[in-house]
C-alpha cells in the first residue's frame, strides 16, 4: 500500500499546512501535492453516535485548533466567536454556557478550579470551571495557537514566536518568561506544553524540545527532535507541532523532517530514534506505535524494535489527525470533516463517515468511558462509539 511520493509539502496557510511569519502569500513556484480522493472501501466498522452538538461558529474560519478540554465527567469547549460551554460528558447535557467579548484564539486548558483560554488581543484568561465566569487576565506578549496548561500552582503559555510564560494560577502575576528561538519560517501550528511539578517540557520550531525548571523559568536540558538542512527555508522546516506522548517516565516525540525519539523526561537523553516526518502527536496501543505521517501516511511500528508492520496509503495528503486507538480500531479526521476507521491489524480502510464538511484539525479525544470525542471546524461536536456493521 506504499506510494512513491518524495517532494514534501510546500504550501501556505491557504492549504493549511505552512505560514511564513513575517512575511505573506506564497510563491507561484511552491508545490503542491493533490490530495487523494475519498478512498472507496468495503465498510465493516461503523459510527454509533452517542450524542452530539454545535459549539458557536467553531473555528469561524480561522486557521486555529481549538480542542476542547476533556476533564472526566465534564466537556469544555470554546468557539472562535467567544462561546465557551460546560457539558456533561455521558451525554452532552449543557451545564452552563457563557458568551465571552473575546475572540478565542486557542483550546481550552485547565486544572481542578479554572479553565485558561488566550484571546486574539493576546491576553490570558482565567475562567471559573463552576459557572464561567472570568477571574483574573494577563497580558502576552503576542498571539498563542496552542492551549495554556496549568499544574494547578501556574498555567503556562507558549507564544507562537517561541516565548514560554508562567503565571501564578491564583491570580495571574507573571513568574518568570523563557525566550526560546525560532527560524523565519514556521508551521501555523503548536504543541502546548506539558506542565508537571518539577518541569515544563515545551516544543519549538527549530526543531529543540526544552524542559524548563517550574520554579525558576530556567532551561534543564534540551533534545534536538529535528536538524534544519537544505537550502532553502521550506526545506529546513524542522516543527515539532505535535504534542509529546507522555509514558510512565518518558516521551515519545516526532517532528516535522526530523525523527520519532523515546526521550527520558528527567534527562532529555535519547532511549531510541528513528527518522521519520509528521505534523501530529503519535499514539500507541498494545505495544505498537501508530504515525500519521507528513504525507498523509498511516503507519504501524512495532514498538520493541521499531520495525514497520504496514502502511496505508490511501489518505496520502489529507491531512489526517492525529491517530486514535478504539479497541481493534484506529480512527483519524481529514481536512474534508471526514472520519475513517482503519484495522490495527493490517492497516486496511474499514470504516467512513462525513462528519463536518468544513474539516476536522483537532486530534480526536478517548474519554474515560472508552468513546470517541469529535470536535469539527465548523463547531460541531460529538461523542461516538464503533461497532461492526452488521
Amino acid at each position: 500500500m506504499r506510494l512513491s511520493r518524495n517532494r514534501m509539502v510546500r504550501a501556505c496557510l491557504s492549504s493549511g499546512l505552512v505560514i511564513a511569519m513575517g512575511l505573506s502569500g506564497c510563491s507561484t513556484t511552491d508545490t503542491f501535492e493533490q490530495p487523494a480522493p475519498v478512498p472507496d472501501i468495503e465498510e465493516s466498522a461503523e459510527f454509533d453516535q452517542v450524542w452530539s452538538m454545535s459549539v458557536g461558529d467553531g473555528h469561524d474560519d480561522e486557521f486555529l485548533y481549538l480542542a476542547p478540554l476533556n476533564a472526566g465527567d465534564m466537556l469544555y469547549a470554546a468557539s472562535a466567536d467567544g462561546e465557551l460551554v460546560a457539558v456533561k460528558r455521558e451525554n452532552g447535557d449543557t451545564l452552563w454556557e457563557v458568551e465571552l467579548e473575546d475572540r478565542i484564539f486557542s483550546g481550552v486548558g485547565g486544572d481542578a478550579d479554572q479553565l485558561y483560554l488566550t484571546t486574539r488581543e493576546a491576553d490570558l484568561v482565567a475562567l471559573s470551571r463552576a459557572d464561567g465566569s472570568e477571574l483574573w487576565r494577563a497580558a502576552l506578549p503576542t498571539e498563542v495557537l496552542s492551549a495554556p496548561r496549568s499544574n494547578g500552582r501556574l498555567v503556562v503559555a507558549q507564544t507562537t514566536d517561541g516565548r514560554v510564560l508562567a503565571f501564578d494560577a491564583t491570580d495571574g502575576e507573571k513568574l518568570w518568561q523563557y525566550d526560546g528561538v525560532v527560524p523565519v519560517l514556521s508551521m501555523r501550528a503548536a504543541a502546548a506544553p506539558l506542565v508537571g511539578g518539577d518541569l515544563v517540557v515545551a516544543s519549538f520550531s527549530n526543531g529543540r524540545l526544552i524542559a524548563i525548571s517550574t520554579e525558576s523559568g530556567q532551561p534543564v536540558w534540551q533534545y534536538e527532535v529535528g536538524q534544519p538542512q537544505g537550502r532553502t527555508e521550506l526545506d529546513r522546516l524542522v516543527d515539532v507541532s505535535g504534542e509529546p506522548l507522555v509514558l510512565d517516565s518518558a516521551m515519545l516525540v516526532v517532528g516535522y523532517h526530523g525523527k520519532l525519539a523515546l526521550v527520558d523526561i528527567r534527562t532529555g537523553q535519547e532511549i531510541w530514534s528513528r527518522k521519520a516526518s509528521s505534523l501530529q502527536s503519535p499514539m500507541v496501543g498494545d505495544g505498537s506505535i501508530y504515525l500519521a505521517e507528513a504525507n498523509g501516511d498511516i503507519t504501524a511500528l512495532q514498538g520493541s524494535d521499531r520495525r514497520e508492520l504496514w502502511t496505508q496509503d490511501r489518505l496520502a495528503w489529507r491531512q489526517p489527525t492525529q491517530p486514535m486507538v478504539y479497541e481493534d480500531y484506529l480512527v483519524v479526521g481529514d481536512f474534508e470533516g471526514y472520519l475513517h476507521i482503519l484495522s490495527r491489524e493490517d492497516g486496511r480502510l474499514v470504516g467512513q463517515m462525513e462528519f463536518d464538511d468544513e474539516g476536522i484539525r483537532v486530534p480526536l479525544q478517548r474519554l474515560s468511558d472508552g468513546n470517541l470525542l469529535v470536535f469539527g471546524n465548523s463547531g460541531d461536536m460529538a461523542v461516538y462509539k464503533i461497532r461492526p456493521v452488521e
